[in-house]
């Protein structure tokens, strides 16, 4: 798969792209090496040709800048289990804007007793910020569990106009 690294405001950010679109979109890394050793982690080492990535790295680096509402492009979702890829589709049905909870994510895919298979399978989204992840918090409106950090994910909240996340 091929891949590139883009600076935004947040961090350096790793992409990987397969035929089918955006595969893989790291979390913010402190440096450009950081970044493109996520990537290799997740099987993403052939350099990228602009052609290939795309609008992905200037939409990310607008989104950091809060200029971007949302995301067009291709993904490629195939990777996961076929439970973890249903749960990563209905992540992006959460506005911008708004947050959903874990139980939310459960009982609209048909799995109400599943919040902790849908915490683990939000967990492994393979393309963070594009496919919302950050906007899943507990049933109480905390935040928690979110790979970058707590910080970061108050921080993608904010930037998307949450300013308050307890409902």
């Amino acid at each position: 798969m091929k891949s590139c690294v883009c600076n935004t405001k947040l961090g350096w950010i790793g992409l990987g792209f397969t035929e089918k679109g955006l595969h893989t979109a790291t979390l913010p890394q402190a440096s450009a090496q950081a970044a493109e050793e996520e990537l290799r982690r997740s099987g993403d080492s052939e350099p990228a040709a602009a052609a290939d990535a795309g609008d992905w790295p200037h939409q990310l680096r607008r989104y950091a800048l809060r200029e971007v509402e949302s995301f067009s492009g291709k993904l490629d979702l195939d990777q996961g289990t076929a439970f973890q890829r249903q749960v990563w589709r209905t992540l992006l049905d959460i506005p911008r804007g708004e947050t959903r909870s874990y139980k939310w994510v459960a009982e609209r895919i048909g799995r109400p007793r599943a919040a902790r298979a849908v915490g683990q399978a939000v967990g492994a989204n393979p393309i963070a910020i594009v496919v919302p992840c950050h906007r899943v918090v507990a049933s109480d409106g905390s935040l928690c569990g979110f790979g970058g950090g707590l910080a970061l994910k108050e921080t993608l909240l904010r930037i998307e106009g949450v300013s308050d996340h307890r409902r």
